[in-house]
């Protein structure tokens, strides 16, 4: 193993992602908002437009994804009872049906002529779940993402209902699906500040040894949330070495051992900490992990 040239690409591989893709993302966010903003089908609606995912973590790979940006609808939510309040009803939690005529197809279609309007039909391009834009000169490729309010509750205090604030997607056909994208850049960034800002950086390192190995025709693509998800799980003390290099032999050690059958990787979760990492409903698998681990220790040259 050659040492010096794995720290030195670490290190390199560690840093965010440069000043001028970070103006170009917040140029896209801002479009998109201001195309929600200038639409005259959704101004009177109740809209919020934020940055998700990778970009918003700041633990983005240029190569991995573009940028994710949901434009929610907060005219009305959906909702689900779980825990404490699981054996009650929406009605003695004081949650009242929805009796207006807005629909979720609706607002869809909206977002995406909004975007039509404001990017032209030729760089607008809607998907099962998402809108993708193009990238052009000043803004990056994005996939919009059309969602609304989603409210798990979980328990009840001073006569008040509590419940966590996710999204919930609706594609065009399969079930909907709910994110967590307030809780996992929380919990990220708790992570990070907690390992001495270490964590994000073994996160964009790993990110871009998956793509180096990738590239070389070593393994299949990796999903990156499920790397990140990956690290999140890994106990903080992996992150107080005194090289990248010590840091990520002991974070794929730590995967490597516990996505092996009997190993602890079953109990883990997303970043959010509100989904497992391997349920059978997740688009990846703990072998998949597994593999992942196994086969970057060899590129290293980990002995």
């Amino acid at each position: 193993m050659q040492t010096v040239k794995w720290e030195d690409q670490f290190h390199t591989w560690s840093g965010p992602s440069s000043n001028t893709e970070g103006e170009k993302r917040d140029r896209t966010e801002n479009a998109i908002r201001e195309a929600m903003e200038n639409s005259s089908e959704l101004s009177d609606r109740e809209v919020r437009v934020f940055a998700k995912g990778s970009y918003k973590s700041n633990t983005n790979v240029r190569l991995d994804s573009d940028v994710d940006v949901a434009v929610e609808c907060r005219e009305f939510f959906y909702s689900e009872l779980t825990g404490q309040v699981s054996d009650w009803s929406k009605g003695e939690l004081g949650i009242s049906a929805y009796t207006g005529t807005y629909t979720s197809e609706q607002f869809k279609n909206e977002v995406q002529s909004a975007l039509i309007d404001q990017f032209g039909s030729s760089a607008v391009n809607p998907g099962n779940k998402a809108i993708q834009v193009r990238e052009s000169s000043s803004s990056l490729a994005a996939d919009v993402v059309p969602c609304f309010e989603y409210r798990l509750y979980y328990d009840m205090w001073d006569f008040q209902p509590l419940w966590y604030e996710g999204t919930q997607i609706r594609p065009r056909s399969g079930p909907p699906i709910v994110n967590w994208p307030k809780q996992t850049y929380e919990n990220g960034t708790a992570k990070n500040n907690a390992t001495g800002r270490r964590y994000k950086k073994v996160v964009r390192i790993l990110k871009r040894l998956e793509n180096n190995m990738v590239e070389e025709g070593i393994i299949e693509e990796v999903p990156s949330f499920l790397i990140e998800c990956l690290v999140y799980n890994v106990p903080n003390e992996a992150f107080n070495h005194d090289t990248y290099l010590a840091d990520v032999q002991y974070v794929l050690a730590h995967l490597f051992n516990e996505t092996r059958n009997g190993g602890e990787g079953d109990d883990w979760v997303e970043v959010n900490e509100l989904k497992w990492l391997f349920h059978p409903t997740q688009k990846w698998t703990r072998a998949q992990a597994h593999n992942f681990a196994s086969e970057a220790w060899d590129h290293v040259g980990f002995e």
